[in-house]
């Protein structure tokens, strides 16, 4: 039996519908091929996920020089203590499906301050002589985006930075398999939204089978 994190990054809004809609019929697919497998479904704009912040800084000074927990201040207990239990659920998963629209050419900024919440030393990767060194290396994970433009294929690729951005920090964690989903295109091409969604929920639902 695996453990699945289903991460969501979604207020309401048209694009994220898109990716919503293909994230949900990916995990009902998901669940009727594995249905032994736990799913837990993190809805970040639910979730209390701090920002690294001189609380959780002085936080972690404090217990570097030896000091115990019950010595924090409360809110460097209740920040410090929050981000321990959100990167002991990701270590503790097997498999990951990131779910976010395109924004500014990224991702919602909660997902920013997730995955800054689980980058921890000695967790998710570690120091060495070499560099950091990722330990995450049985894992695998997926990241479904939607996406107003084309930036896939031709002149605006470049200039996507979501699912690069996830996927350099699954790189960097040792994650040894990661695929994207892209639901695109339905803003420049409106007459064509529909389609593009059906599509990408078929699509979605086919790649549930070998995740």
């Amino acid at each position: 039996m695996a453990k699945v994190l289903y991460i969501t990054a979604h207020p309401h809004d048209d694009t994220a519908s898109f990716s919503m809609a293909a994230g949900k019929a990916f995990l009902d697919s998901y669940k009727e091929v594995n249905s032994n497998d736990e799913v837990v479904h993190i809805d970040l704009y639910k979730e209390n996920i701090p920002h690294i912040d001189a609380d959780v800084f002085s936080g972690w000074g404090k217990l570097q020089t030896g000091k115990g927990f019950e010595e924090l201040s409360a809110e460097e207990k209740a920040k410090v203590g929050r981000l321990s239990e959100l990167s002991e659920q990701f270590v503790s998963a097997d498999k990951y499906v990131f779910v976010t629209p395109m924004w500014n050419f990224s991702f919602p900024p909660v997902m920013k301050a997730y995955l800054d919440s689980v980058a921890v030393a000695g967790k998710t990767f570690k120091y060495t002589e070499q560099g950091p060194v990722g330990l995450l290396t049985d894992k695998k994970a997926l990241h479904i985006q939607a996406r107003g433009g084309i930036y896939s294929t031709g002149p605006a690729a470049e200039m996507e930075m979501g699912h690069r951005y996830i996927g350099i920090m699954m790189n960097f964690f040792g994650v040894p398999s990661f695929d994207g989903l892209f639901i695109e295109g339905q803003a420049a091409m409106p007459d064509k939204a529909q389609e593009i969604k059906e599509n990408g929920i078929a699509r979605a639902k086919d790649l549930a089978h070998s995740f």
